[in-house]
């Protein structure tokens, strides 16, 4: 029973999101629709009337906006360029699956946690894959399963240069040292066992993990590096020790690190900043140079001069970051932040390419994969085809939705992307058909994204209506209430009561950054007040001046002083943003009087403005007449949704 009124209320509360809460025209708005806005737009007091008043803005809003479509602003090149500029703005962000980059977030996070030490043999790939190449392949895999030493394998077959003294030992690696592909293979191989063959762009692949250690975190570091010139020999690299030895010694008896960093090290880019290295981690650097730097036990410490094949370092220990341990709202928004920057992001776009496929009902042409490769080499290589073609530009590969994808699109992609990257040659037709999939898929998402993605649909439909909304308040009230000057004082002339000035005065109202700046500036101002356009001038950075007539009220005067010409006010404080201002007297009506269309502009635009508006509101309620749903209304008053 108690499932069923559970159900029943979930049911009540969809179907009241889902009604309308007013028609008007032929157009209406939902309460869920009102309701989000309410609750983006309105930071003020949350009560009854509030929300009332908010809903007759909306309503007048979405008035305003519909004539303005009415009277095809939508199509103003302005409007139609501002709002392509926005769409180009926010796609990279929707380009990507969301779900899909959290896990991966998810996944980057937990492998941060372990690092493994990982050795290495590579075989190349010379072009596509040859017989030389799957031959030495084959006699790696007879070895490994003879229970050879991994070691001895790589020297033998490693086309790595350094796996002849390091037998394939590349030493620890973390999260994002590897490229994705390669960091999975790695993290997915146990400790002591050898992985699986791995084909990569650039050749073959196994690895050997050599045993796991949890995270030892990143270290600040600053470095005196004492590089081996080119092709040196004993004799130079004895001179270089000796060097390291002396300016280690120097550091012992307190030479500072920094300035002797400056004057020797041959690494420029830190020499520049007293040796300060940029922070790095596991799989950053060297193996030896990693080992000897996180060996350094405290903040302060400095190795002896130790070798890399790069040279003399010493290093000192500036600081130590752990890796979080816990994934927080801080280190998930760190650990995202580096996942959309890797290659890894990639994997997402084809998944997002696969999801699109399906919700667009992606659906192949009859046509054998064959013919298009001969099509295509008689147009990229200028190969006459063996066989009778039946396929021409025109034909038709596959659908996306509702749009037809050709032969003439598949010759663009392909003339463009069919090169590897790396410059090693061709791709496979095949695999350039696969990104050619993908690519088009992403190209249909891009330009119908509105009808796959909710929350982009009504980021661009806000900025669209905005935009409708300005352009129609600008040329029906705005403008017509700032430049029909006939109109402004033919108002002015009917409504001359309104306008009288209280008690004022003429005065010049200084507003300062601080309290310390507007008290320096009254200070001097005492001493000579007709000199205040030069004292503003002098302080322009920090003071600001307003000089006009302003009735008493508007005037800064915190101690009420009884303002005759030349009194100078104390400085007020705006709590808000603590800046100060205060006045200077130059002359004081103490009676009140009418204001002439001069002074009263300001004011008369302003009542012009908002009774332009309200006749033009009249009208337009008779255009698009407004039926409320009071039912919905009253249950979302009851329910104190605002």
């Amino acid at each position: 029973m108690k499932k069923l009124i559970a159900f029943a209320l979930l049911w009540a509360s969809f179907s009241a999101s889902a009604q309308t809460l007013f028609h008007y025209g032929k157009d209406s708005v939902s309460v869920n629709e009102f309701l989000k806005a309410y609750q983006k737009n309105n930071t003020g007091v949350r009560t009854e009337k509030a929300f009332m008043e908010y809903l007759d803005l909306y309503i007048a809003s979405r008035l305003k906006i519909a004539e303005a479509r009415s009277k095809g602003y939508d199509t103003l090149p302005q409007i139609v360029s501002d709002l392509e500029s926005l769409r180009q703005q926010i796609l990279p962000s929707y380009l990507t699956d969301k779900e899909s980059t959290q896990k991966l977030v998810r996944e980057a996070f937990t492998r941060a946690q372990k690092e493994i030490h990982l050795a290495h043999i590579f075989i190349a790939a010379k072009g596509s894959d040859t017989l030389d190449a799957l031959k030495t392949i084959a006699e790696l895999q007879a070895e490994l399963k003879k229970g050879k030493p991994f070691a001895e394998l790589a020297q033998k077959y490693s086309d790595d240069p350094s796996a002849k003294t390091n037998g394939g030992d590349i030493g620890f690696i973390t999260v994002f040292n590897l490229p994705y592909e390669l960091e999975n293979l790695a993290y997915t191989t146990p400790v002591g066992k050898v992985s699986k063959l791995y084909r990569s762009r650039a050749g073959y692949h196994i690895f050997k993990n050599l045993g796991e250690r949890k995270a030892i975190g990143r270290m600040k570091a600053a470095e005196i590096l004492l590089a081996f010139p080119p092709e040196a020999n004993d004799s130079a690299k004895t001179a270089v020790k000796k060097l390291a030895d002396s300016l280690y010694n120097r550091i012992l008896k307190g030479d500072d690190f920094g300035k002797l960093a400056a004057q020797f090290s041959n690494d420029i880019v830190s020499a520049a900043s007293n040796g300060q290295m940029q922070e790095f981690g596991t799989g950053d650097y060297d193996p030896v140079f990693e080992k000897t730097v996180f060996a350094l036990s405290k903040d302060g410490d400095v190795t002896p001069p130790f070798t890399t094949p790069y040279g003399y370092h010493i290093v000192k220990r500036i600081g130590k970051i752990a890796i979080p341990s816990q994934p927080t709202a801080t280190a998930l928004a760190e650990m995202q932040a580096k996942v959309e920057q890797s290659d890894r992001i990639n994997t997402t776009k084809s998944l997002l390419a696969k999801k699109i496929m399906k919700d667009a009902r992606f659906k192949k042409a009859a046509f054998e994969n064959t013919q298009l490769w001969a099509y295509s080499d008689s147009v990229f290589n200028h190969q006459s085809p063996k066989t009778a073609l039946h396929l021409t530009n025109a034909s038709v590969l596959f659908t996306v939705g509702k749009q037809n994808v050709t032969v003439n699109d598949w010759i663009n992609y392909a003339q463009n992307f069919r090169f590897r990257a790396d410059g090693s040659g061709i791709k496979p037709y095949a695999q350039v058909m696969d990104e050619f999939i993908d690519a088009s898929a992403l190209d249909y998402y891009q330009r119908h994204l509105e009808d796959y993605n909710e929350e982009f649909r009504q980021q661009i439909n806000e900025f669209r209506d905005g935009n409708l909304f300005f352009e129609i308040m600008q040329r029906e009230v705005w403008g017509p209430a700032q430049n029909d000057s006939a109109a402004l004082v033919s108002y002015y002339n009917a409504h001359k009561n309104k306008y009288n000035w209280k008690q004022s005065a003429d005065a010049v109202i200084f507003y300062a950054n601080d309290l310390t700046s507007a008290t320096e500036l009254s200070t001097e101002l005492k001493k000579d007040p007709a000199q205040w356009r030069t004292l503003v001038s002098e302080r322009s950075e920090k003071i600001a001046a307003d000089s006009s007539r302003f009735e008493l009220e508007q005037l800064p005067n915190p101690s009420h002083l009884s303002l005759t010409p030349g009194t100078i006010t104390a400085p007020l404080v705006n709590k808000s943003d603590n800046t100060a201002s205060f006045a200077y007297i130059l002359k004081y009506y103490p009676q009140a009087e009418p204001r002439n269309f001069a002074d009263a502009k300001g004011l008369v635009i302003t009542d012009y403005q908002a009774q332009l508006e309200k006749d033009w509101l009249d009208k337009l309620k008779k255009k698009y007449p407004v039926v409320m749903n009071q039912k919905a209304l009253e249950e979302l008053k009851r329910n104190k949704k605002y």
